[in-house]
């Protein structure tokens, strides 16, 4: 049903939807990745997990001037903060990469040890019309990827952000987009429910611009601390703690 209604209002509203997005992109500031170390750890002592954030400009950092500050890092401090043991974090995120490419990256690169994987996708195959068929089996791909090595190892699925939400996108482009990431989302849901040690995260809405990034697009530094506070209770229980 969200298939039909998203090409029906794609075919009706075409020459409007590709004006949108034309502008969208022009005026929308084009804000760089995080700096800084791509890895980090909170609490002091040793590791008692090792967590791994995968995705694309969300797992990058975008929104926050170092990595420090986004995703990966605040995931770790809320972990951390939950069981009071130290939380190692490191990050593999590209700026407008999609699944199958970053199922591509990752292969060629060395494995990471890690006690738990955060996947963050979505938003760009929502914007190039990958085909949830298509979106669905290049999750696969990484998710073998990341267990090439450790097959039990637990991953988190990130829902594809709600961009019916995204203000910063013009009405109705924003709307139609919200359907096609609903789309990708379910063929997300049903991947996980059908693999042993994969969970869907339902994502936190921000409602409070004080939490995004001047784009308004993106989170801020406020706002990546809240997606990890919203999500941090779930993800304690999926994380096995390292020996």
């Amino acid at each position: 049903m969200e298939g039909t209604r998203f090409w029906l209002a794609l075919i009706a509203l075409a020459p409007l939807l590709l004006t949108q997005a034309r502008r969208a992109r022009r005026d929308t500031p084009r804000l760089p990745e995080a700096g800084g170390p791509d890895h980090g750890q909170a609490g002091d002592g040793p590791a008692a997990a090792r967590l791994l954030v995968v995705g694309e400009s969300t797992a990058a950092g975008v929104g926050v001037r170092e990595h420090r500050q986004g995703l990966g890092a605040q995931l770790a401090r809320a972990l951390h903060h939950r069981s009071g043991q130290p939380v190692a974090w490191r990050v593999n995120g590209v700026n407008g990469i999609r699944a199958g490419a970053l199922a591509d990256r990752l292969a060629a690169a060395p494995a990471a040890d890690a006690d738990l994987a955060v996947i963050s996708l979505g938003v760009n195959d929502t914007t190039g019309l990958t085909r949830p068929g298509r979106y669905q089996a290049d999750l696969l791909a990484l998710i073998k990827v990341l267990r090439r090595n450790q097959p039990t190892l637990p991953v988190a699925l990130l829902s594809v952000p709600p961009m019916q939400h995204f203000t910063a996108l013009p009405s109705p482009l924003r709307q139609v987009l919200g359907l096609r990431a609903a789309r990708l989302d379910r063929a997300q849901r049903t991947l996980a429910a059908r693999l042993d040690g994969v969970h869907h995260l339902a994502y936190p809405v921000i409602a409070d611009p004080a939490c995004l990034a001047e784009d308004g697009y993106h989170p801020a530094e406020r706002g990546y601390a809240y997606i990890a506070d919203q999500v941090a209770d779930t993800l304690a229980t999926l994380l096995t703690p390292c020996h």
